[in-house]
């Protein structure tokens, strides 16, 4: 893929930013597919900052690779602020990152239902020796593309802020 240069300036200071301040990230990423942590890795020096990247599509992945638990899959779905702190914790837990960022979400074209509709993407994020935190957006169905870039946005933004805190 083709980052357009304000994405990858976006990456760019992230990781500018974790360097200086220590942090390593780990990325559990479904809806986006790896594509946050592609991004990241198109900075040239980003392995002191980028530790791991987990891409975990389907249920079995979250479950497998970073402990979503089979309940909080089958009582919430896999696109739910349950699953997405789960993701995030679980990254951590088997990461040498001091931050972790989950994506989970519905970005189409279908698969969209009435309570969870295409565009709805839940945030993950947790830091070593905090409380985990999640963040919900409807950005509408904007097609598969955008819905995907915007969740990246947002999952860059939310790495800022948590590095900041």
């Amino acid at each position: 893929m083709t980052f357009s240069p304000a994405l990858l300036v976006q990456a760019q200071d992230l990781i500018a930013l974790y360097r200086a301040r220590g942090l390593k990230l780990a990325l559990a990423e479904s809806c986006t597919g790896g594509m946050v942590c592609g991004l990241l890795t198109e900075i040239p020096g980003s392995s002191d900052v980028v530790e791991r990247g987990f891409v975990v599509y389907s249920n079995e992945a979250k479950s497998d690779m970073i402990g979503v638990p089979g309940a909080t899959l089958a009582g919430h779905g896999a696109v739910s602020g349950q699953t997405a702190r789960a993701m995030a914790e679980g990254a951590l837990a088997r990461s040498r990152a001091d931050v972790a960022i989950a994506i989970t979400g519905v970005a189409g074209p279908g698969g969209g239902t009435a309570e969870k509709p295409v565009g709805l993407v839940w945030f993950g994020v947790a830091r070593r020796g905090r409380d985990a935190a999640t963040i919900e957006k409807h950005f509408g169905d904007l097609g598969r593309n955008h819905v995907r870039l915007a969740a990246m946005n947002q999952a860059l933004a939310m790495a800022r802020a948590v590095a900041e805190a």
